[in-house]
């Protein structure tokens, strides 16, 4: 069992049922724990995480124009992963149940359509957005990512291949090696410890990068866009990475 009295820093995916979360102390991989919900994860890593980032978007459009700059800038460097980034659904769309309820508030709201992929992460992005505007320590400590931006600023370059084909376990394998000499044995150790759970390969990928981007390693921690603006609720509009150069021409 994980002592919890380690200082860690966390990557969290989101994986529909489950939240998976890859765990990073000063020594490297420290452990891997599946939580049902976010709130769960907060509850596990408050008394000992610098800093938690998370695959779901932090900062959301209450209505009006639905494109957030962060994601626009994200589209810019992914070359052919670019579609990865969706647009969130608004805030209040994010609450409903069902894709067409969700679609005509979104439509309301911002004047735009929106679209299934942007919906399917509409669960978790409403039970993230929930604990961050009630529990201010965790706005303090979590902050949004992208797996693929993780990858595109690691490798320096825009990935080739999807993520959830062999090649492109390959290509994400490459990078993280180039990283880290580590990185192997740490994704063996982290797919390992999810046994039992619904987890998939490019799940325990995305939260192993997103852990060694919150953790102190190559390149400073840098976001899109430079000067993250706010939402309605004071959240920042942003997405984390770790980068020897800025990916914004901002």
């Amino acid at each position: 069992m994980a002592d919890e009295a380690v200082e860690t820093d966390v990557g969290i995916a989101w994986c529909g049922e489950s939240w998976l979360a890859v765990a990073f102390s000063a020594d490297g991989f420290d452990h891997v724990a599946v939580c049902d919900g976010i709130g769960d994860c907060w509850a596990r890593y408050e008394e000992t995480a610098r800093r938690i980032l998370v695959d779901l978007p932090i900062g959301l459009v209450e209505s009006g124009d639905p494109e957030r700059r962060c994601d626009e800038l994200a589209r810019q460097v992914l070359g052919p992963q670019a579609e990865t980034v969706s647009t969130p659904p608004v805030r209040e769309a994010t609450r409903k149940r069902r894709y067409s309820a969700a679609g005509r508030v979104h439509e309301r709201k911002s004047g735009a359509a929106l679209s299934e992929a942007a919906f399917e992460a509409h669960e978790g992005i409403a039970m993230l957005d929930e604990l961050l505007q009630e529990v201010p320590e965790a706005a303090a400590v979590i902050r949004s990512s992208h797996p693929e931006l993780c990858f595109r600023a690691l490798a320096g370059e825009p990935l080739e291949q999807p993520r959830g084909t062999a090649a492109g376990y390959a290509e994400r394998m490459r990078v993280l090696a180039h990283y880290d000499r580590d990185a192997a044995p740490t994704v063996q150790r982290a797919a390992d410890e999810t046994a039992g759970h619904a987890v998939t390969v490019a799940d325990v990928l995305d939260a192993v990068v997103l852990a060694y981007t919150a953790a102190p390693g190559e390149g400073a921690l840098r976001t899109l866009p430079p000067e993250p603006p706010t939402d309605a609720k004071g959240l920042p509009i942003e997405l984390v990475y770790r980068g020897q150069a800025s990916l914004s021409g901002e």
